[in-house]
């Protein structure tokens, strides 16, 4: 159960990895000062950082089998859990909202620096990523949980 949880977590942060760098490459850190992005980078970063620790903490408990770890790896998912609840919550909206402006045509208009950004960086997810990070999240919490549950009662 612990390997299949470290499975699902790698699976998990793989896509993680993806929509992080489309977010970024879409222009998501620059969208945070005219305020496009609904995705703050403190929100996107937190739950990196906190998913990325806690699959260390996880990988130190498989190396030495301290229960302990497992416990604070576990709890470092739920305010991971969290967040990307948040996100997703964020994200739904502005994914909607790609259907009813996809034949509008573009805004065009131009400033000093370049043409003017009118979609979130968000909008361009791609939803089978997004649909599988979910899944396999919530896959890697309940084995994690299982894991430390069962490593516990031994």
């Amino acid at each position: 159960m612990s390997i299949a949880a470290l499975v699902a977590w790698v699976i998990t942060a793989l896509g993680g990895f993806v929509m992080l760098g489309q977010w970024i490459s879409r222009g998501g850190l620059r969208q945070q000062r005219s305020g496009v992005t609904r995705f703050p980078a403190s929100l996107m970063f937190s739950h990196f950082g906190l998913a990325a620790g806690g699959l260390v903490v996880w990988i130190a408990y498989l190396l030495t089998n301290q229960i302990r770890l497992a416990w604070v790896a576990f709890a470092l998912l739920i305010p991971v859990a969290l967040l990307g609840f948040i996100m997703l919550a964020r994200w739904i909206p502005v994914y909607q909202g790609r259907t009813v402006t996809a034949g509008a045509p573009q805004d065009s208009a131009r400033t000093g620096s370049g043409p003017v950004e009118t979609e979130p960086a968000e909008r361009h997810l791609p939803v089978p990523v997004v649909i599988a990070h979910g899944l396999f999240a919530v896959v890697t919490v309940v084995l994690v949980l299982l894991a430390a549950l069962g490593a516990a009662g031994s």
